[in-house]
């Protein structure tokens, strides 16, 4: 066998020290780990995104971040962040609870956070959110100015955080104009259907068939193409996580605001172990208002709207959650 030469050594010695220096690079720095759709799918991950920005310009540090492509860089990307060192290890989406739990349990001196699932070590945040107020707040939205009193829904896949944000549209519809017709629909059973444009669109234009007027875009990126359908067929609809009323302004009459912002620079701040429930009284859902819908927006709808945000808040509206009473009844 040949001996190393002093070149060979040479590279050897800078490649250790690259490896040294990038690990200890990431051991000062969080890292967030965006779900299939990517950074920019101008909802959910966005959001996330916007969040570890506004940390970015807070504090003045850098951060690292991975966009998932398919299921099996889930594990891979957490796996590869906690080995070098990255903390804390923030992964947006309840389909990366799994590889989230594995690792974690594989690094506990790591600290990670988890947004839209719970996993439960001593060593993981699990943040929540009480969707379904926000919802009730845009079903309220949407009823009271739909002209055919019969508004829609299209949810990405088929899971209980879908029918939650679904139930609590319903109720917020019905306490608005108990005579309102909610159609709803859902666009798969698989992960796939939160990247599904052309989906989102074909079910908006069977509901706009069905007589809705107004639908609710709670789709991921799906949902792009139910607000395109409803701009093209001179409806409205209703953006969700990100304010979305910018995509299509005068058709999109307010968007559900999910601040998953608020999750990730919380736990870029440091994690605290356990769960954390966000909702209308955190700051953490409302309705968007701004250039783009504001003539939509009559100010007796808003103050409806606003009245309807402080009682559930002060509990003298209580919203159903469908994953606790697996009912909207």
């Amino acid at each position: 066998m040949a001996m190393p030469t002093a070149r060979s050594w040479t590279l050897r010695a800078a490649a250790l020290a690259a490896a040294t220096l990038w690990a200890a690079a990431a051991a000062a720095q969080p890292a967030v780990i965006y779900e299939i759709g990517g950074k920019f799918d101008r909802s959910f991950n966005q959001a996330a995104y916007q969040g570890a920005e506004a940390w970015k310009q807070r504090t003045g540090k850098p951060y690292l971040e991975f966009e998932v492509r398919n299921a099996a860089q889930r594990e891979q990307a957490i796996r590869r962040y906690a080995e070098r060192g990255a903390d804390p290890i923030v992964a947006i989406g309840f389909p990366q609870a799994s590889a989230l739990e594995k690792v974690a349990r594989d690094f506990p001196a790591r600290r990670f956070a988890l947004v839209d699932a719970v996993v439960d070590l001593p060593n993981v945040q699990s943040f929540l959110f009480r969707e379904h107020e926000g919802a009730f707040v845009v079903g309220m939205l949407a009823a009271l100015f739909s002209k055919s009193g019969t508004i829609g829904f299209v949810g990405g896949q088929d899971v209980p955080l879908v029918r939650k944000v679904l139930c609590g549209y319903e109720q917020g519809a019905k306490y608005a104009r108990p005579d309102t017709k909610v159609l709803s629909a859902t666009a798969g059973a698989t992960p796939a259907a939160w990247t599904d444009p052309a989906r989102g669109a074909e079910l908006a234009k069977a509901q706009m068939s069905g007589g809705a007027d107004v639908i609710f875009a709670a789709a991921g990126s799906t949902g792009l193409g139910v607000m395109q359908a409803a701009k093209d067929g001179g409806r409205w609809s209703i953006g969700v996580d990100s304010n979305q009323n910018h995509l299509h302004p005068g058709s999109v009459l307010t968007s559900m605001l999910k601040r998953t912002d608020l999750a990730v620079a919380q736990a870029f701040d440091g994690v605290r172990p356990g769960v954390t429930v966000l909702g209308l009284k955190e700051g953490a859902l409302d309705y968007a208002v701004d250039e783009h819908n504001a003539a939509l927006l009559t100010p007796e709808m808003r103050r409806r709207a606003d009245a309807a945000k402080a009682d559930i808040v002060a509990g003298r509206i209580q919203v159903i959650d469908w994953t606790l009473a697996k009912s909207c009844r």
